[in-house]
C-alpha cells in the first residue's frame, strides 16, 4: 500500500520529542468522500457527496454494490449533497440508520432508512421515512454531521442558510433550525420527539434547539472519554475555529455571525459578549489555509501517543492539525495531492481521512521517532555510519524488531524491513544522502538516528 509520511514542523525536531503522521492508503475510487463511519462492526461505510453510500471491507476492499443510492433525490453540487449519516444505537436489531442532504429543492432532510432484511451490506431505498425537512435560502452552508449521542438522542448541526455573512441572522435566531445543533428523539411513532430536557422547550426558541451561534460546522464529534462536543467551525474571512463543550451543557450561544472565532464580525443587535461561548482554538488564513475539517479525539488503541489529540484538517492547505490537550495546535506539512474532506473511525476507533479531489481514503498511523521512547530496548549502536553497502544493528534482543529508513523530507523509502542473521540490512538498493533510521521493536518502542549514505 501506498504511505506517506507528513512531518510535523520541521523533521529534525520530531527525532527527539514528537510523533509522525503516517497516511497510509486503504481503499480508493470514491466520488467525493464526505463521511466514514462504521455500524459497529469491521466494516467502514463511505458516503458519496452524489448520492451514494459505499461499503469498504476490512481489507480494503470497496463492494461493487452500493449500500445506498439516492442519487435522484439529492442536488448534487458545491456544497450540497449527501453530507451525513448515523446508524442507530440500536443497528443491530432495528436496522435504522439516518442519512442527511440536500434535497432536489435545496432544502435540508434528515431521514431514517432500514437495512434490507435479506442483504446486510444492501439497504432498502424504499424505507425512507423523513423527519426534518428544513428549507435553505441560499445554496451553500450546509452543515451536515448527524452522531447519535449516548443519550440516544440524534444530534443534528445545521448552516446558517448561506450566502455570506448570515444576511438573514439565522445563527442568532433562536427559533430558526438554521446555524444549530439541533437534538431530537427519533424513537418515535411520528417523525421524532422532543426530548424534555431541550433547553428552549416551552420558552422563546425552537423546541429542537440544543446550541446555537454556529456558521457552517463542517464536521462535529464526540470525545465520549471527556464527554464533550468537538465542533471545528468554518470561517467567514479570516479565522477558523475549533470548540469544545461537554455534551451535558445546554443553550450555549457560539457567537456567529456576531462574532468569528474570538473575533468581532458584525455585533448589531448582539447580547454581551459575556453569554456567548467562545472557541478553545483558533487559526488564521495565513499560509493558504482558509477552511476547516472537523475530525476526532483519538481514542484507538494502537499508537498511545495520538492519546486525547483532536485530529483536523485544512481543506485548502492539505494539511492536517492536531489540537493538543494544552489546546495547542501541530500541523503537518502540506498534502499537496489532497483536500481532506472528512475524517471517521472503525468500531474500534482508530482514524481515517478522506480526499475528496483524489477520492482516497486514508489510515492515520504513526512512526515514533523518538530517541525517549527507547523503553526496554538495550543501547543502541547503528554502524558504520556513514554506510555504502549494509548497515548493521548491535543491542538487539527484540526478535519482532523492524527497520525503517525515511528521507529528510518525510518519505518511507524502506518499512518494516527484518534484521538478517548477522543483525544487517542491505541498504545497496538507496541512493547516497542522508536519511533517518527508525528501529522499532513489537511494543512500539523505538530509537531513531540520522544515517549518512554514501555510494
Amino acid at each position: 500500500m501506498k504511505k506517506l509520511l507528513l512531518t510535523m514542523g520541521i523533521f529534525s525536531s520530531l527525532i527527539l520529542n514528537s510523533q509522525s503522521i503516517i497516511l497510509e492508503e486503504f481503499a480508493s475510487g470514491f466520488t467525493s468522500p464526505v463521511e466514514i463511519t462504521n455500524a459497529n462492526d469491521n466494516r467502514l461505510f463511505v458516503v458519496q457527496q452524489n448520492g451514494i453510500i459505499r461499503i469498504v471491507q476490512p481489507n480494503g476492499a470497496v463492494n461493487a454494490t452500493n449500500f445506498l443510492n439516492i442519487s435522484t433525490k439529492i442536488v448534487y453540487g458545491g456544497e450540497r449533497g449527501l453530507l451525513g449519516l448515523a446508524f442507530h444505537p440500536q443497528y443491530s436489531t432495528n436496522g435504522y440508520f439516518f442519512v442527511y442532504y440536500n434535497n432536489t429543492a435545496g432544502n435540508i432532510i434528515v431521514a431514517r432508512y432500514s437495512v434490507s432484511s435479506s442483504n446486510p451490506d444492501v439497504a432498502d431505498a424504499a424505507s425512507e421515512k423523513i423527519l426534518l425537512n428544513i428549507p435553505k435560502p441560499f445554496s451553500n452552508h450546509n452543515g451536515g454531521s448527524i452522531h447519535f449521542a449516548p443519550d440516544g438522542n440524534l444530534w443534528v448541526i445545521t448552516g446558517d442558510g448561506g450566502s455570506g455573512g448570515d444576511p438573514n441572522n439565522n445563527g442568532q435566531n433562536k427559533n430558526s433550525l438554521l446555524g444549530k445543533m439541533l437534538r431530537i428523539d427519533v424513537n418515535a411513532t411520528g417523525p421524532y420527539n422532543i426530548p424534555p430536557d431541550n433547553p428552549f422547550v416551552g420558552i422563546d426558541g425552537a423546541d429542537e434547539v440544543w446550541a446555537y451561534g454556529l456558521r457552517n460546522a463542517w464536521k462535529y464529534s464526540f470525545d465520549l472519554t471527556t464527554g464533550n462536543a468537538m465542533i471545528a467551525d468554518v470561517g467567514q474571512n479570516q479565522f477558523e475555529e475549533i470548540n469544545r463543550m461537554p455534551i451535558t451543557q445546554a443553550g450555549i450561544n457560539y457567537g456567529w455571525r456576531c462574532y468569528e472565532g474570538n473575533n468581532a464580525y458584525n455585533t448589531t443587535g448582539c447580547a454581551a459578549a459575556g453569554t456567548m461561548t467562545f472557541p478553545v482554538a483558533v487559526y488564521t488564513h495565513s499560509g493558504g489555509r482558509c477552511s476547516i475539517t472537523g475530525g476526532y479525539v483519538y481514542r484507538g488503541t494502537l499508537y498511545p501517543a495520538f492519546q486525547g489529540k483532536y485530529f483536523f484538517a485544512d481543506y485548502c492547505s492539505s494539511q492536517i492539525g492536531m489540537m493538543n490537550p494544552d489546546n495547542s495546535i501541530t500541523w503537518t506539512t502540506p498534502y499537496p495531492d489532497d483536500n481532506f474532506s472528512t475524517f471517521g473511525q472503525d468500531y474500534l476507533k482508530e482514524l481515517y481521512v478522506a480526499a475528496v479531489n483524489n477520492g482516497k481514503v486514508y489510515k492515520i498511523k504513526t512512526s515514533t521517532l523518538s530517541t525517549e521512547e527507547t523503553g526496554n530496548l538495550n543501547p543502541i549502536r547503528i554502524y558504520p555510519n556513514p554506510a555504502s553497502e549494509r548497515v548493521f544493528i548491535d543491542g538487539l534482543t527484540d526478535h519482532d524488531t523492524t527497520i525503517d529508513i525515511i528521507t529528510t523530507e518525510g518519505r518511507i523509502i524502506m518499512e518494516n524491513a527484518k534484521v538478517e542473521h548477522d543483525n544487517g540490512i542491505n541498504i545497496s538498493w538507496i541512493p547516497a544522502g542522508m536519511y533517518y533510521i527508525l528501529v522499532k521493536s513489537g511494543d512500539y518502542k523505538s530509537y531513531s538516528q540520522k544515517l549518512i549514505i554514501n555510494k
